[in-house]
């Protein structure tokens, strides 16, 4: 009883929240030419016990440097950093040296967005992005050195299909509207960062707050986001949950790229050749039985066009 009330809450809040952002979201055009990634949920750590990202970061990095090579626009969906848990993000920067310089190098090609999320809403403050992301120390000279210039967090995006005010896909994390991880996001951070960081570090139990450990958050999640959709008529992709969803051609088009922080993979959501797919990176076996890491499709393709059919 008490669950069903607060997700009513939360869908209520849900839909005001988005309206909002919809409304002031900038807008990136794409066409059939375009390529686009969506990674979400890296949740970068400083590689402690209680770091999830770790035991990925060379998947992460391999298909970051595929992506790079073949033209591919780097979308991050939220939560990139873990600042629940870790306070100083000079740390993380200095533990994923390398994955930062490669995000870069998207930056100065101007094929790089970042939208924040719960766990790193510290990025929402303009001043604070600039500041933290413009400098790193190199891992050669051991000096401050130049990282981004001109950074900028988003909350939302909006892509415009071929210019056409019709034909829109709205990015977000997908945190919007919930209690504990956006009306009261400080006492969720607070809860985490003085208890939960520790639990999972000594005994390895997972943080309560996040979907990806609550079958019923996810669940509420997606039925929040699909009728939002089917309301509204714009398709959406987003992250915050942990499980990937691709709604297949004819269904309505509510797409999760997962997490980076899967036990033994991560997931995303490609845009490529006017179509749009789920896919998984992982570590296996080639043909002559050596480990390396490999990609796989999931789901898809669907064409972008059938997003719209029914908006």
């Amino acid at each position: 009883m008490f669950k069903n009330v607060i997700a009513k809450i939360e869908k209520c809040l849900l839909t005001k929240k988005l309206e909002k952002l919809l409304k002031k979201s900038d807008v990136i055009p794409v066409d059939e030419n375009s390529r686009i990634v969506f990674f979400s949920d890296c949740h970068r750590g400083i590689g402690g016990g209680a770091d999830d990202f770790a035991h990925n970061q060379l998947i992460y990095i391999a298909s970051l440097e595929d992506y790079f090579k073949k033209g591919f626009t780097y979308i991050e969906l939220g939560d990139g950093d873990e600042l629940w848990e870790n306070r100083n993000f000079k740390r993380i920067k200095t533990t994923y040296r390398t994955i930062f310089e490669l995000l870069a190098k998207f930056h100065e090609q101007n094929r790089f967005f970042f939208i924040w999320g719960n766990h790193n809403r510290r990025w929402k403050s303009p001043k604070k992005t600039r500041k933290q992301f413009a400098t790193i120390v190199s891992g050669e000279t051991q000096q401050i050195e130049p990282l981004f210039s001109d950074f900028k967090a988003y909350e939302s995006l909006v892509l415009s299909f071929k210019n056409d005010e019709k034909k829109k896909i709205f990015l977000v994390h997908g945190h919007q509207g919930e209690l504990i991880n956006d009306a009261f996001w400080w006492f969720g951070r607070f809860f985490v960062r003085k208890f939960w960081k520790i639990m999972q570090a000594v005994f390895g139990m997972p943080d309560p707050t996040r979907p990806a450990f609550n079958y019923f958050k996810q669940r509420k999640a997606d039925e929040k986001f699909t009728d939002w959709v089917e309301k509204k008529g714009i398709p959406i992709i987003i992250g915050h949950t942990h499980q990937p969803i691709f709604s297949p051609k004819g269904e309505i088009p509510y797409f999760n790229d997962g997490s980076c922080v899967h036990p033994r993979c991560i997931t995303v959501v490609e845009i490529e050749n006017g179509e749009i797919k789920l896919i998984k990176w992982f570590i296996g076996r080639n043909a002559n039985n050596c480990l390396c890491i490999m990609k796989e499709r999931l789901a898809g393709p669907r064409p972008i066009e059938d997003l719209f059919k029914n908006s």
